[in-house]
């Protein structure tokens, strides 16, 4: 038998694999990898079967993946696909789904409520709370042991705006907790606490009223860590004894009642999408002048606080005099004074008498 030739070699077998298409270029008006627009009116046909109340999300997908929902006379079986449920016509095993009406509740959460969907433990959700036949979640989130302003809906484009940190939407809170904290542990909370999954900062904070043993303070926050103002005060010495959002946005809870809701009509909506939709007007994020201007991490000068005019260039050290002090320059800001202390305000409904 002839020995085998160089030709007569087993081939090694290797994957051969396609190349990637190239990523499109970015437009000169946008910056590489900007996010799709929001308000293009399209969502996700699983989404869109779980709001009209035909299961869960995962239930929704066995759907499509079966072949039994259509997208205006099209059977659709591609998980991911987006539609619009306003102009196009969807059915499911042949019978067409009902428009979607897009519902918006405000409601006052009582301490002891849930904000999760499903809770094996069956302690009361903020779901139960509000009326509605079609599925409802909660907005943000508020723990168990926080009260306050939380919005229901089932619209996913607008909890996407007021839930997504990069819309920079404000919240408001007023937080007991024990003592009185200084001037410089209210700097502290500007600047920027370090939590395990990132840097949490509040962007306004004042000291609303004080006693003995007690305090209260009036935060604003533009993101919603998990118990993100508790964790923050917590490191700082001071524990939280009661928290209570306030407003959302331009949306102030007013004279709601613990566990009373409302429903909030269309002006008030648009209210809110237009704010959230202002930070990002370029399609970059919410920028720091939109937002106000932000405190710089300890440690480190700020971009507003750097030498400027007579310190030379931004980010260099100040010029040093003949007698070797440093030239002031004038692009700083003056210290902040310290907050007085001002009169307690009407005495919030659900809220206990303050500890001293």
């Amino acid at each position: 038998m002839p020995a085998p030739g160089p030709s007569d070699k087993p081939s090694r077998i290797t994957s051969r694999r396609r190349p990637k298409p190239a990523a499109p270029a970015p437009s000169r008006g946008g910056a590489a990898g900007a996010f799709r627009p929001v308000d293009d009116g399209l969502e996700r046909l699983q989404k869109v079967l779980a709001a009209a109340g035909l299961g869960s999300r995962r239930a929704c997908e066995e759907l499509i993946t079966t072949g039994r929902v259509e997208v205006d006379r099209k059977v659709v079986a591609e998980l991911g696909s987006r539609v619009d449920p306003r102009r196009q016509e969807i059915r499911v095993d042949g019978e067409r789904l009902p428009d979607p009406k897009r519902v918006v509740f405000m409601l006052n959460k009582p301490v002891g409520v849930v904000t999760t969907n499903y809770d094996p433990s069956g302690r009361p959700r903020v779901v139960d709370l509000v009326p509605g036949e079609q599925r409802l979640f909660a907005i943000g989130r508020l723990d168990r042991m926080s009260e306050g302003l939380i919005l229901v809906t089932n619209d996913g484009e607008l909890a996407n705006l007021l839930a997504h940190p990069r819309y920079g939407v404000e919240k408001k809170y007023l937080v007991q907790v024990a003592g009185v904290p200084t001037a410089e542990t209210l700097d502290k909370l500007r600047r920027g606490i370090q939590l395990a999954e990132g840097t949490a900062r509040a962007q306004h904070v004042t000291l609303k009223t004080q006693h003995k043993q007690s305090s209260v303070l009036e935060m604003v926050l533009d993101e919603g860590k998990n118990r993100e103002i508790r964790r923050m005060l917590a490191q700082l010495g001071h524990k939280v004894h009661q928290l209570k959002r306030v407003a959302v946005g331009a949306l102030s809870l007013g004279g709601l009642l613990p566990g009373q809701h409302r429903l909030l009509a269309w002006s008030e909506i648009d209210a809110l999408r237009r704010d959230a939709l202002a930070h990002v007007g370029s399609g970059r994020g919410p920028s720091h002048e939109a937002r106000g201007r932000r405190p710089a991490p300890a440690g480190r000068p700020g971009r507003f606080d750097r030498p400027r005019d007579g310190g030379g260039r931004p980010g260099k050290p100040p010029r040093r005099r003949p007698d070797g002090r440093d030239e002031e320059h004038q692009g700083g800001r003056p210290p902040r004074p310290a907050p007085r202390p001002r009169k307690r305000p009407g005495k919030a409904s659900s809220w206990r008498k303050p500890r001293g």
